[in-house]
């Protein structure tokens, strides 16, 4: 999984004189969203848009990619799309 950073977001909103509550409320998203994304966690597209809605900004404002390398397919996604090897292997 692709680990992200919204580290972006808490300074904007310290930035803005916004508390978390106000977000959620103006931004009308879930505790649970604010949750996880104080947890860096992964939210829906639709959240972080509600978010930059919310406070006339974009992605890049709220949201920072710091993996350094994509993560390999599972196995049974390379299964399904049929992805085989230089030998012939699935997977």
């Amino acid at each position: 999984m692709v680990k992200v950073s919204y580290n972006r977001l808490w300074k904007l909103l310290i930035d803005k004189g916004m508390h978390k509550y106000e977000l959620k409320n103006k931004a009308k998203i879930s505790g649970y969203n604010i949750a996880k994304l104080t947890n860096d966690e992964n939210v829906t597209v639709d959240t972080l848009a509600r978010v930059c809605l919310a406070l006339n900004c974009t992605f890049d404002d709220v949201v920072e990619i710091t993996g350094t390398e994509i993560p390999a397919r599972h196995r049974h996604q390379k299964q399904m799309y049929g992805y085989q090897g230089a030998k012939g292997e699935v997977g």
